[in-house]
């Protein structure tokens, strides 16, 4: 398992772009329209979710499209729960919502598309561990019961 990329974005209901890497801070990433002290402060959705969407939309979605922070590989993100943690270098984040209200015309995507993977497959955590995080960094995942 390991990041594929992190993006971020300045405004709320816009794409978020790549970057080479982002600071996690006690309220979210640094510089995202999203940070703040609340349950949702980092959003995440796999690369596979991207794909699977991107394949039934008939075009190519990029990276930080659906407004994740965080795009993933090795792991079906949506399968995880609450509570459940993510190591990702020296970071650790608190899995705290799976899914969420779609924004409907609020979203850029979702404007063009009709849809989005979000509402479904994307997930939440909070920073319990802040730190820089890039693209080609491990991540290990850690259940709650463990």
């Amino acid at each position: 398992m390991h990041i594929v990329s992190v993006n971020i974005s300045e405004e709320k209901g816009t794409i978020k772009i790549p970057v080479e890497s982002i600071e996690l801070t006690a309220t979210g990433v640094k510089n995202d329209a999203h940070a703040g002290k609340w349950h949702r402060q980092v959003s995440l959705l796999a690369k596979e979710s991207n794909e699977k969407f991107a394949l039934a939309a008939k075009r190519h979605v990029a990276y930080g499209e659906f407004a994740e922070n965080i795009t993933t590989e090795g792991i079906v993100l949506y399968k995880t729960i609450p509570g459940d943690r993510l190591l990702i270098g020296e970071t650790e984040l608190e899995i705290t919502q799976i899914g969420k209200k779609c924004h409907g015309d609020n979203c850029a995507i979702f404007r063009e598309i009709g849809s989005c993977v979000m509402p479904k497959e994307g997930i939440f955590a909070r920073v319990l561990k802040g730190g820089t995080i890039q693209a080609g960094d491990k991540m290990i995942y850690i259940p709650q019961s463990a």
